[in-house]
């Protein structure tokens, strides 16, 4: 998968997470929200085992959390590179 330009999935609201993707050289992540400290090691495994399912090493990766379970984060960040991969 290449990325083409910026996208997005999700929202703001509770139990949920907004997360944009860019083309970046190199893996770039920022995660915030209430838990991320406690949350943090997680997500960085979970966004790295997705890129490496996709076959990326470059992205830039915004996650704010508002206290979406991993199977939501995936499901965000998986739609996200999805549309930043489309033409």
């Amino acid at each position: 998968m290449k990325l083409l330009k910026n996208a997005a999935a999700g929202t703001l609201e509770s139990s949920d997470c907004r997360v944009c993707v860019s083309p970046a050289d190199g893996v770039i992540l920022e995660y915030n929200g209430a838990n991320s400290v406690i949350f943090a090691d997680r997500t960085k495994k979970l966004v790295d085992d997705v890129l490496k399912e996709n076959d990326l090493s470059g992205a830039k990766i915004t996650i704010q959390d508002q206290g979406a379970i991993e199977i939501t984060i995936r499901a965000r960040l998986e739609c996200a590179l999805e549309r930043a991969a489309e033409e």
